[in-house]
């Protein structure tokens, strides 16, 4: 297994938060990626977890009081934990948030992270009247213009009782984060990507179409992630309301047919094509040019004919690129994903059960399964978008340098 942090230092920041009990959790799997744990405590914290605990499990002293006699190597190991690669606050209640971002001293988690000049990642958790109110998102939108990175809490049952959103990320999703918090910024500089992202609509009359559900973040995400990094991205897309990242050249398109004429027209000038687009599979056979009126009780009855395949006319024109195609299904995902990547002849394909609740369509988090040439299928957790593109932008890396 690949241990992605491997030689990384990272600084777990706890604060007093029932949600506490997962920083255990975290560190231990930020321990299994490879990383040098240190833990910093805020001043009731302990209340929740014991520093024992994370002493146990990191291995090294744990700072939790600003002055603390009774462990003399703490102030050593606070200097070793200062040269780390990044800082991630999991849990951070809307007390330690408001501390963060008003400069405000007093326990050694705030201390710390004035003192603090690298990347930062942030998993707040509490209540969700707390999360929503206007001085919490004002603290959180200073911190995000100082340059934090935010891994949003999850909608759940809450410690109170309620059902809402302020429930912690789940570990694994804050891991991805500090991976893409760490994440050189110009890796993927020189590499040209085409991306597809969106829907198709194929019209029935002036006023109808036939389209889908995609909202586009997935493949905006992936663009916009691929430039950050420092490659030169070109993404044609279908109908959003999304805006085009900054630095993004933007193609837009409706219908299918469009979509393959954009996407054949600009192959040979990519490296990587992902087709995270949801293409419509049929096209009305014939357009009325006039609105179709409604007869009573009578069926409309439409002809459907199939749109072009654009991976399988992109699989018989490539040359020296990487494709990676997406799977939306409703069963049968692995073998429906397998069947797709040997069909088309992809190098990557990702696949997710859109039939899942809270996933997919519309939403800002997915879970899917990465399938290589060779068969390997790897699962993922349940990660935001934006963390997927990261990870799946690492992945293509990999394969490409294999």
């Amino acid at each position: 297994m690949t241990r992605s942090l491997a030689g990384k230092t990272v600084v777990l920041g706890v604060s007093a938060s029932i949600a506490a009990y997962k920083a255990a959790y975290l560190l231990r799997l930020l321990m299994k990626e490879g990383a040098d744990v240190y833990v910093v405590m805020s001043e009731n914290a302990g209340r929740f977890v014991q520093p024992l605990t994370f002493e146990g499990l990191s291995g090294h002293p744990v700072a939790a009081e600003v002055f603390d006699t009774a462990e003399t190597a703490s102030m050593e190991h606070i200097e070793k934990a200062g040269r780390a690669d990044a800082l991630v606050i999991a849990p951070a209640t809307a007390g330690t948030l408001g501390k963060l971002a008003c400069g405000l001293a007093g326990d050694a988690l705030a201390n710390f992270f004035l003192a603090w000049k690298g990347p930062v990642v942030i998993a707040p958790a509490m209540n969700d009247d707390m999360y929503a109110h206007p001085a919490v998102q004002e603290n959180i939108a200073r911190l995000k213009a100082r340059g934090a990175h935010f891994v949003d809490p999850e909608e759940g049952e809450l410690a109170c009782g309620r059902v809402g959103s302020g429930r912690l990320a789940e570990p694994a999703g804050i891991v991805a984060a500090v991976r893409s918090a760490l994440q050189p910024a110009g890796d993927l500089e020189g590499l040209r990507f085409l991306v597809t992202a969106g829907p198709t609509r194929e019209p029935i009359d002036p006023v109808r179409f036939i389209s889908n559900p995609s909202s586009g973040k997935m493949g905006y995400a992936i663009a916009g992630q691929a430039q950050r990094r420092g490659a030169q991205v070109t993404l044609v897309s279908g109908p959003t309301p999304l805006d085009a990242p900054e630095g993004v050249r933007l193609l837009s398109c409706l219908r299918a047919e469009e979509m393959n004429t954009l996407v054949q027209a600009h192959l040979d000038d990519c490296d990587v094509l992902v087709m995270t687009s949801a293409v419509g599979d049929f096209s009305v056979e014939t357009v009325e040019k006039e609105k179709i009126k409604k007869n009573g009780d009578a069926p409309l009855r439409l002809t459907l004919k199939p749109t072009r395949d654009i991976l399988r006319e992109v699989a018989r024109r490539k040359t020296h690129q990487f494709v990676v195609g997406f799977a939306a299904e409703t069963e049968n995902l692995i073998d429906s994903a397998k069947e797709k990547l040997q069909k088309k002849d992809l190098d990557l394909i990702v696949g997710n059960d859109i039939s899942a609740p809270g996933i997919g369509f519309q939403s800002d988090s997915n879970q899917v399964v990465v399938i290589d040439r060779a068969g390997r299928v790897e699962p993922w957790p349940l990660l935001t978008k934006r963390q997927i593109a990261d990870r799946l932008l690492d992945r293509i890396l990999q394969a490409r340098r294999a």
